[in-house]
């Protein structure tokens, strides 16, 4: 009996050895060079998909599938994750998310600031006074009820969100500088405990923009010990980002420090030449609190200018009240004379993305929402003035009151060197700051950054393959392990059995941003196949109309009872 034994233990083992050898899979990619997410040195593999997950990693030889792909040449990766997305309302204008689908990007993130919800009936008023290109009715309330709106309109990216911690203000406080009451307090932090609940990742904050800048810390540590319970993360578009940069960042120190929280600082940046040289003192307060104990991370985009409003450029105070008070203010006489120097004067007390950049040149309209000012689109601030025979600074004014919004404006404020920098910082991961658009309809009505267009393939054809920043390994680890394990999301951002088949393959030789400040509306070209979900989505670098994206709970999501 014992030969017998032996031979069927070898039998055994040799079948679990081949055991892939007469496997079928639905999605068979053969001979590609598998980037895994973890940092470690590719090697040349295949991966078999069944359903929406990821089957089998390894030497698939004779294994079968539906759809095979050849991958050979190719780079295999996790499908890449956009840590701050504006596609909130691109999404559902059109699902398919191209331009970031066509740069890898499989999961989008939502929430500096400002969330899609929980809203009252006023705040969805409001919001949909202030729509601007693209117009829809607002038929959800709270930010879960959106994100199960726009995946069942159909997308083509997986979505998430934080919940916004001006949203919360608004909702509670209303646009009034003041402190929330004990009663108020208690509301935001009930709301904060019901999102966390439904799936959010935790607190996003943007504290250079009114109402947000009336929020003070221990406002913000209240909150953040409750999205701590339900081990979410604090994510800010911190105080200032130039002049009170450095005691901005002990503000987020700080409120990780008191709330027990994860954080991360969003698009890590020193803006304004006279800022640029605090990049070692930014680093060394990092690591500081990193050694000491705190999880603290960054992002960033890869361009030396951002892009927000021309809110930015005044102070808080005239903007109290929301937009109808702000540009009341703004046509008074007295007012404007106060603000013309204000605006003009360099200050610690709030944050002037005008007084960062070297000339008015530098400034750059991108996103009206009035029809009859669409022609200044991709003007600087100083040709506009020019033309009106006015101050760029009363032009600014002007624009504000006759546009009916704050006007999209990019801003030149970083270095090049500080941008490679930062790629190189072992926490840094990437987000566009920016909407997925497509070249095409209501999205030709305004214009854009660029990096809505090339934040990620500029990543890995300039700085990786051109410029040798960093390696390919350590961008694939940047762009997908690192936030998912930031965000302590689940079964994402890895090329692992049993995770979910989000996948990019691209060309390493090929991937390349088009998209320049002049003509930002181009798709980056290299990436060849994306999945999502198991479900392609690019193939052979164009879109195939699918759209599989679902919702990426947080952490702390607590299935319905009932539904279990």
């Amino acid at each position: 009996m014992k030969p017998l034994l032996s031979i069927l233990l070898i039998t055994i083992i040799l079948n679990g050895c081949t055991s892939h050898d007469t496997e079928s899979f639905d999605v068979l990619i053969k001979n590609g060079q598998i980037v895994d997410g973890s940092g470690e040195a590719s090697y040349i593999g295949d991966i078999g998909i069944r359903g929406d997950t990821i089957s089998a990693i390894g030497k698939l030889s004779g294994a079968k599938g539906e759809i095979e792909i050849d991958a050979t040449g190719l780079v295999v990766a996790p499908g890449f994750i956009n840590m701050l997305s504006w596609a909130v309302d691109a999404l559902i204008e059109d699902g398919k998310s191209q331009s970031d689908i066509r740069q890898g990007v499989t999961l989008e993130v939502f929430g500096e600031g400002t969330s899609m919800g929980p809203w009252t009936d006023e705040m969805k008023k409001e919001e949909q006074k202030m729509q601007g290109d693209i117009k829809y009715p607002i038929s959800w309330t709270s930010l879960s009820e959106y994100l199960d709106f726009i995946v069942d309109k159909g997308i083509s990216t997986n979505v998430a969100s934080f919940i916004g911690a001006t949203t919360l203000r608004i909702h509670t406080v209303g646009y009034e500088n003041r402190a929330p009451s004990p009663e108020e307090l208690d509301s935001m932090r009930t709301l904060v405990k019901k999102g966390m609940e439904e799936g959010a990742l935790g607190i996003g904050s943007s504290l250079i923009y009114a109402p947000a800048f009336y929020s003070s810390t221990e406002e913000l540590i209240a909150l953040c010990k409750v999205a701590a319970q339900y081990e979410g993360m604090y994510i800010s578009h911190i105080r200032s980002e130039g002049n009170q940069l450095l005691e901005s960042l002990d503000e987020l120190i700080q409120i990780a420090d008191e709330a027990n929280i994860r954080a991360e600082v969003y698009h890590l940046k020193m803006a304004g030449k006279s800022n640029w040289n605090k990049y070692d003192a930014v680093v060394s307060k990092i690591d500081s609190a990193r050694s000491a104990g705190l999880s603290i991370t960054t992002n960033m985009y890869t361009y030396t200018a951002g892009a927000t409003g021309l809110d930015a450029s005044m102070p808080p105070w005239v903007q109290e009240g929301g937009y109808d008070k702000w540009a009341e203010r703004l046509k008074n006489p007295k007012i404007r004379t106060q603000l013309m120097e204000e605006m003009a004067t360099p200050t610690n007390e709030w944050e002037s993305l005008m007084m960062g950049v070297e000339s008015y040149e530098d400034i750059l309209l991108i996103g009206f929402k009035n029809d009859s000012l669409k022609y200044l689109t991709g003007k600087s601030l100083a040709e506009v003035a020019e033309m009106r025979n006015s101050s760029p600074i009363e032009t600014a004014m002007d624009l504000v009151i006759q546009d009916g919004s704050r006007v999209g404006t990019v801003y030149f404020l970083m270095s090049e060197e500080n941008v490679k920098k930062q790629i190189q910082l072992p926490y840094m991961s990437f987000g566009s700051d920016a909407a997925s658009y497509a070249p095409e309809g209501v999205f030709l009505r305004s214009s854009s950054h660029p990096r809505a267009f090339g934040n990620f393939s500029r990543l890995l054809g300039k700085y990786v393959r051109e410029e040798k920043v960093i390696s390919l390994e350590e961008a694939i680890y940047k762009l997908t392990t690192l936030p998912a394990t930031n965000l302590k999301i689940k079964k994402r951002g890895a090329l692992k059995e049993g995770f979910y088949a989000d996948l990019a393959i691209f060309d390493p030789k090929e991937i390349q941003d088009h998209a320049t400040f002049d003509k930002p509306m181009q798709y980056s070209t290299g990436m060849v196949h994306v999945f999502v979900n198991g479900t392609q989505v690019l193939n052979n670098g164009e879109h195939t109309g699918a759209l599989p994206g679902r919702v990426v709970k947080g952490p702390g999501y607590k299935v319905d009872k009932h539904v279990q």
